[in-house]
This record gives C-alpha cells, structure tokens and sequence, in this order.
C-alpha cells in the first residue's frame, strides 16, 4: 500500500471516529507541522496551539476531506489547513498590542520548547541551503507564498508575473527541493 492509500484509508478511519488512526496520523505530522508553522509564525506556544487546532479540524472534517473527490493528498491538506492557520495567527497577532517580556522569557526557559527549536532551526538551514539552490524566480516565488502568505493570483497581481508562470514556478522549485532534500527531508519528517 502506498503512503497516499495508507493517509486516505486512515481518513477513512478517522471519519468514523477511530481515535487510533487519528493518533497514527498525528505521529506522523505533528513533528513536521510543529516545524513548518514554527518556520512561519515564529513563536513556539503558537505553533503547538497551532498544530492541536488543525488535529480537532481533522477529527471534525475527515468525512468532508474523504467525499470530495478534489481533495488530492492528505498531507497537502494538511499542510495547506496549516500554512492558512498560521496566517490568520500572524494577521490577528498583529491586530494586537505586543504582549510583555515575561511571557518570552518563560517560554525560553522551558527545555522542551528550546528542543523543539533547535530542531526547527536546523530543519529551517536544510531547507535554506536547498532553496539556495534553486533560480532566483523560484526561490522568490516560494518565499512569497510560504513565508510571505501571498496567494498565488496576489503574486500575479503585485509582481505582474502571469498566473501560469507563477504557478510553474512554484512547482518546478517544489520538485527541485524535493529532489535536493530527497531522503534527509523524509527522515526528518518520519523521526
């Protein structure tokens, strides 16, 4: 069975409230979003909040995910629900006065959140080098979309770059990365 027929047959579990293929699925991304929407939001406590938000919406909505016959992978779901989530905690965080110093310094003593951090970290340098690596168009266009929350119509619209271009770019330079972090990126993932 390939790993897509295993994520949708635990879907299919999952929408009939299996707690277990819930959990099988949460030890298979929890790590990798904690990461990813760390990357993004910057802000530990907001990435795990984060990362259990997404697990209620999938709990709530695998029936959904499972009877659209568009919904593509499971983890492209998955990490697409959490590149959106961590926008909206970015666009209401800045609608907010700053918080105090304490908070931050509470949140840096906590050994756990330093762990997790030095992981990000040096999973966020493997993914630098590798878009080190790729053209400046897609290097730039893959920026816009994930670390600057653009979606791909506003990139056409504020770069004046064609709609098919931009989304061209956008998957040659995921295949790229893809290909350059090949195994270590999958371990990473797995671990």
């Amino acid at each position: 069975m390939s790993e897509a027929d295993w994520e949708r047959h635990l879907m299919l579990q999952i929408a009939s409230q299996s707690s277990d293929a819930l959990e099988k699925l949460y030890d298979r991304y929890e790590r990798p979003l904690f990461s990813f929407i760390f990357r993004i939001v910057g802000d530990a406590m907001a990435a795990e909040e984060i990362v259990q938000e997404l697990f209620m919406k999938i709990w709530n909505h695998a029936e959904a995910f499972i009877t659209n016959e568009r919904s593509g992978k499971v983890s492209s779901w998955i990490f697409t629900m959490a590149r959106n989530r961590s926008i909206d905690w970015l666009r209401r965080r800045d609608s907010r006065p700053a918080s105090g110093g304490a908070e931050v310094l509470d949140r840096l003593s906590d050994p756990v959140t330093t762990e997790l951090a030095v992981e990000s970290r040096l999973m966020a340098e493997q993914m630098r080098e590798a878009l080190s690596e790729l053209n400046e168009e897609q290097k730039q266009v893959l920026e816009w979309v994930y670390y600057g929350g653009f979606t791909q119509q506003e990139i056409s619209d504020r770069h004046d770059i064609p709609l098919g271009t931009v989304k061209s770019r956008i998957r040659l330079g995921l295949r790229q990365l893809r290909k350059r972090l090949g195994d270590s990126w999958r371990e990473g993932v797995r671990s």
